[in-house]
């Protein structure tokens, strides 16, 4: 197993290091961004008419491109530098939501496509920047923390967009461009200051050579693998949580979007909470084991839910639901870069994300498929199901070592 310090070495040294929090606030607000734009079309489909079949196409199209543009986002990142990088993708969120409310429906796979050229490399500069900023006793936490932007994006829309569309169906869309253009602005102010931490490297990555790290590194192997499961249950969370409590449950558009931001909560103290258990308490293998197996049980319980199950018992499955499904990724992440070879937790990252996408490309079909067959109900079981079986091993495994 290769470990290794995830910084540069070719970068500032520690005395010269800007400081990490200004940065971490940014790189959070990026995610918090893309999150709002990648979660907006399912937020809004009921008010838009937007069906199941839909909305997976656009998520389908973001990971797509979010794939393919992962494994060159941390050489982008140490090339031009992560802010800059940053800067850019917030360009593409601003243009696909004003692509996608303008054309409505016709034009939201073309947005699914410029959000996935945001999706994809600003994981991997962001991991760059708090890598090189951030001490290693610190990255669980710190990863975490920035992960949190993908709940803060996911419970503002949630909650707000749906009463947004209530007098401007639209409207969404346009607020969303609206906040991507002013954090271009304000990515591109912090690029002179922090972008010479993280840069240094300038050959292109080759692509081949990066997967085959990932896949030859038996710990870098088994945690991208466990991924692809884990993020299929979420994408199913995020995408479709709005559709299942209008349809099954018989909720009102905003009281569903309400269930959605219970569920993002439940995410964002997940996020923190396990991001200081993994640095303090147990591994990080032991904790996806745990985590696996409690998204497998809230996603059953939802499954299980009908018309008439109090709200309060529905929002309570639903937090659990978003405390696990959603509060994995920063313990993942900053896992990911432990285990990098010294120097390469940019590439690490993006070969193993690689696999993460696959499974939340396989989400919409997964739903798809199993939607037609018996509702979304079904397809959570499946789901279920599948993240199990995926953690089970792992489970085993950690009882007998540390580490994946």
């Amino acid at each position: 197993m290769i470990q290794g310090d995830a910084s540069d070495a070719n970068g500032p040294s520690p005395q010269t290091m800007p400081p990490l929090w200004p940065a971490l606030a940014a790189m959070t607000g990026l995610q918090a961004l893309v999150a709002l734009a990648l979660f907006a079309p399912g937020v809004l489909g009921p008010r838009l008419g937007l069906d199941v079949g839909l909305i997976g196409t656009f998520t389908t199209a973001v990971f797509a491109v979010g794939m393919l543009t992962s494994l060159h986002g941390g050489w982008l990142a140490q090339r031009f530098g992560p802010c800059r990088v940053a800067a850019l993708c917030a360009v593409a969120v601003a243009f696909g939501m004003a692509v996608a409310a303008q054309t409505g429906s016709a034009g939201l796979v073309v947005a699914g496509l410029c959000i996935g050229l945001a999706f994809g490399p600003e994981t991997s500069a962001s991991s760059t920047l708090l890598s090189a900023l951030a001490r290693p006793e610190q990255r669980p936490l710190i990863f975490s923390i920035r992960q949190t932007g993908n709940q803060i994006g996911a419970m503002t829309g949630s909650l707000a967009l749906p009463l947004i569309a209530v007098w401007w169906p639209q409207g969404g869309f346009w607020l969303i461009a609206t906040l991507a253009l002013c954090g271009v602005a304000g990515l591109a102010a912090l690029s002179r200051r922090y972008d010479p931490a993280a840069t240094g490297g300038s050959a292109p990555v080759d692509v081949a050579a990066a997967v085959t790290m990932a896949w030859r590194e038996p710990a870098l192997r088994k945690i991208a693998l466990l991924s692809m499961p884990f993020s299929a249950m979420q994408l199913a969370l995020n995408a479709y949580l709005v559709t299942f409590a209008v349809d099954r449950l018989g909720l009102g558009h905003v009281a569903a979007g309400a269930l959605l931001a219970t569920a993002q909560a439940g995410g964002l103290i997940g996020r923190l909470l396990w991001g200081w258990v993994a640095s303090w308490a147990v591994t990080a293998r032991r904790l996806l084991a745990v985590l696996g197996v409690g998204m497998s049980v809230a996603a059953a319980g939802i499954a299980m839910m009908d018309q008439t199950m109090p709200f309060i018992v529905v929002a309570s499955v639903a937090f659990l639901f978003g405390l696990t499904a959603s509060g994995w990724n920063g313990v993942f992440l900053a896992e990911v870069a432990r285990l990098a070879p010294l120097g390469r937790v940019a590439e690490a990252t993006g070969a193993v994300l690689t696999a993460s996408y696959a499974g939340l490309l396989a989400g919409p079909a997964i739903v798809a498929a199993t939607a037609a067959v018996g509702g979304l109900s079904f397809s959570y079981l499946t789901l279920a199901v599948l993240v199990l079986a995926a953690t089970l091993p792992l489970l085993r495994g950690a009882n007998t070592q540390r580490g994946p």
